[in-house]
């Protein structure tokens, strides 16, 4: 009988449509709405669905069934998704060049006038002394074209002020949405961390520094069997997890250290004037207080643990940016296969 109610609840599981993935929801999604496959239309929509920013999706909805890519565009813009950032830059430089054009036209529109008045003037002034007999009424006239000349040089005058005034707030705009684009672009969305383009830019910037990247140690951490607990406690769960341990890590780290979150549950440290020793306390106490929070409620009566892996490299060991994470990623997956010994580190 076992056996029997066995077979038939495997029967009614093998008759369950598969559950559509992340990337087959957004392409079902794609396809529906007739857009172009492209990255940045991935991302909103993943943002917008699986990402469940309501605001997003309500204002993607109001574009109707068959959205342009143009207004696809702007929305990607307004809530600044990191493929859109590029966009902002080429959109912000030919709007900027656009207003220095309409500002250098209208100083030269202002200068011409200028122009106009000292000819005018001049004008006048040796009309003045070529006929010091000329009538009142002749000179009245003339003086009176002088001063509407003047008015009109003084009008133009005012309003290139108020329209330079005007173009600076709108070149000031620009300025402040581009940097908001480059932030969003090196800002992980869920943590509020740096994210995978600000680490691989800051460890650029540090060994083009003129001594080098001399000293400096990348410790990587990788939450174990996260993608299981994801699966088993949903999605929700698993952010709320994530923003916990970085709450702990931004915490962890001293002023002129940084912290980051490179993947879904993987997180790296670069820590400056430190040796290997020093290194391997901080990747223990990184451990424990990450261990410490990593738990969680695995039924009614009873709680479990998620543990970390770190890996440990040294910039004295790599000539370049990218062979220090990358020494830093071997030592990691050594951690990620020896669970005794969570914390390695690259050659020792």
């Amino acid at each position: 009988m076992r056996n029997a109610a066995s077979n038939a609840q495997t029967q009614r599981e093998a008759a369950r449509p598969p559950v559509a993935t992340d990337i087959q929801r957004v392409s079902q999604h794609i396809v529906r709405l007739g857009i172009a496959g492209f990255p940045r239309n991935y991302e909103l929509l993943h943002d917008a669905i699986i990402g469940q920013n309501a605001a997003l999706a309500q204002d993607i909805a109001a574009l109707g069934p068959t959205p342009k890519q143009s207004s696809l565009d702007e929305l990607g813009l307004k809530y600044r998704l990191v493929s859109h950032c590029g966009m902002i830059d080429s959109v912000s430089q030919a709007e900027t060049s656009k207003l220095l054009r309409d500002i250098a036209d209208q100083l030269a529109e202002s200068l011409a006038g200028k122009k106009s008045f000292v000819r005018a003037t001049a004008a006048v002034l040796g009309s003045i002394v070529d006929s010091p007999d000329q009538s009142l009424s002749s000179l009245m006239s003339e003086m009176e074209y002088l001063s509407r000349t003047l008015e009109e040089t003084l009008a133009a005058e005012t309003a290139l002020e108020a329209k330079l005034e005007t173009d600076m707030e709108r070149l000031d705009a620009l300025a402040r949405g581009v940097a908001a684009a480059h932030a969003a672009a090196t800002t992980d969305k869920l943590t509020g961390l740096p994210n995978r383009i600000a680490l691989n830019k800051t460890m650029a910037d540090l060994y083009e520094r003129e001594e080098g990247a001399a000293g400096s140690a990348l410790i990587m951490v990788d939450i174990d069997e996260f993608k299981t607990f994801n699966s088993r406690y949903g999605q929700q769960i698993g952010s709320r997890l994530l923003k916990r341990l970085a709450d702990i890590f931004r915490k962890s780290i001293k002023k002129h250290d940084f912290v980051s979150r490179t993947d879904g549950d993987e997180f790296a440290f670069l820590f400056a004037n430190v040796g290997m020793q020093e290194a391997v306390a901080i990747a223990e106490r990184l451990r424990t207080a990450a261990e410490d929070n990593l738990i969680f409620a695995a039924s009614d009566t009873a709680s479990a643990r998620l543990t970390v892996s770190l890996g440990i490299a040294l910039s004295g060991d790599a000539a370049t940016a990218s062979q220090l994470q990358a020494n830093a990623r071997v030592a990691l997956h050594a951690a990620q296969s020896n669970r005794r010994q969570p914390v390695q580190a690259f050659g020792r």
